[in-house]
């Protein structure tokens, strides 16, 4: 027997998990310093905070409790809503057909070259990493305050994201089946269509429906901005002081968002 394998010390179970318990108290340590310092550079008081939240509860209870008059308002703001909802469908729809043929290209498992497949995942991370509110603000500069700006922003946010989500699922899912058929000699088409597409379908329509979700609430803050939407009504009552009104767009906004998060699960459910 060797003697330089017996002189390799074991990994015991206990050993193993002192280690890991000292790796998580470091990693608490050090973030716990970095928000210390971070609040003693920004001058951020803790004490601040805690004593405003009941000053807010109270201001929230005694102005953003809808009354009668924000109560007639209803029928205008679910029709503002329900504008914003397609917009935030279409928007999250249209991005998906678009980051499709994206993530084939960029992804490793389907690329038809190296650099296609990183000019795809470029394009992906450019869009990606530029946020909703920044998207707004740049075709705003082109298009003004409508619609069309707050649906721009948030197709090329979405584009972005799900093409990065589309090419991990598509790596994720699909390699053994992509391995089957190249062995049997199948192209690049009977590949996609007879083991992408199948396999990754699934989980691609729970992304698209994640999406959507998260575009309606996305497209309060764009309608902030680009004068459109739900987030432009809510705008205007807040900041001609009708806080009741104001709450009442929250309370739509809140229930709607909820139902089609409730819609989405019960989806996911039965695709996943």
């Amino acid at each position: 027997m060797n003697s330089s394998s017996s002189n390799v010390p074991t990994l015991t179970p206990t050993t193993y998990f002192r280690r890991q318990r000292t790796l998580a108290t470091l990693i608490f340590i050090v973030v716990f310093a970095l928000t210390i310092g971070a609040g003693a550079l920004t001058r951020f008081d803790v004490v601040d905070m805690f004593t405003a939240i009941p000053r807010v509860a109270a201001w929230m209870a005694e102005n953003l409790i809808p009354d009668a008059k924000s109560v007639s308002r209803l029928p205008r703001i679910l029709d503002t809503l329900w504008d914003t909802v397609l917009m935030s469908i279409m928007a999250s729809t249209l991005s998906a057909i678009a980051a499709l043929p994206f993530a084939l290209l960029g992804s490793t498992t389907t690329m038809i070259h190296p650099w296609v497949a990183t000019a795809a995942r470029i394009v992906a991370s450019i869009n990606r990493n530029i946020p909703v509110a920044a998207w707004a603000l740049i075709f705003l500069l082109s298009f003004g305050q409508s619609q069309f700006t707050g649906f721009l922003a948030l197709f090329f946010a979405s584009f972005g994201f799900l093409t990065r989500v589309y090419m991990e699922t598509i790596d994720e899912t699909s390699s053994s089946s992509v391995e089957a058929l190249r062995a049997t000699g199948a192209n690049w088409y009977h590949v996609v269509s007879q083991a992408v597409m199948p396999a990754s379908l699934p989980q691609m329509i729970s992304w698209e429906l994640f999406v959507i979700e998260t575009n309606i609430r996305s497209a309060t803050l764009v309608g902030l901005l680009t004068g459109s939407g739900i987030g432009f009504l809510f705008d205007v009552y807040y900041k001609s002081l009708q806080y009741e009104s104001a709450a009442m767009v929250v309370v739509a906004l809140v229930v709607v968002v909820l139902a089609i998060e409730g819609i989405s699960n019960v989806v996911r459910r039965r695709i996943l």
